[in-house]
């Protein structure tokens, strides 16, 4: 990052904290939550993210996830063949769809 940059950015929390702007938030006074995990991620999906979970939506690809890996769960327990059958092809159509999702996710942030 730019020394200018940097400069820049400071003026701006200066000008915020003189304005008022930062008192009053959420989790003020509070250590930061940590993120570790998330310093491999693009800064702007992350954002896209937490603002999505804040206003309680979830994309469809993280919710096609959760049942795939229950799906996966209750596959792993069965003993009946044709059971099992069922329930891969029911894994398997989850699988397609979580892929379609992603896929649509990855063309729609390029």
């Amino acid at each position: 990052m730019s020394r200018a940059f940097r400069e820049l950015i400071e003026r701006q929390i200066l000008k915020a904290r003189a304005e008022g702007k930062l008192t009053g938030l959420a989790g003020e006074g509070k250590p930061l939550p940590e993120r570790s995990g998330d310093a491999f991620v693009d800064p702007a999906l992350a954002a896209g993210h937490r603002i999505m979970a804040e206003a309680g939506v979830v994309p469809a690809e993280f919710t096609l996830k959760e049942q795939l890996e229950a799906a996966r769960r209750v596959y792993a327990t069965m003993t009946d063949p044709k059971e099992r059958k069922a329930a891969m092809a029911h894994i398997a159509d989850l699988e397609l769809r979580y892929h379609i999702a992603q896929d649509a996710r990855k063309k729609f942030f390029r």
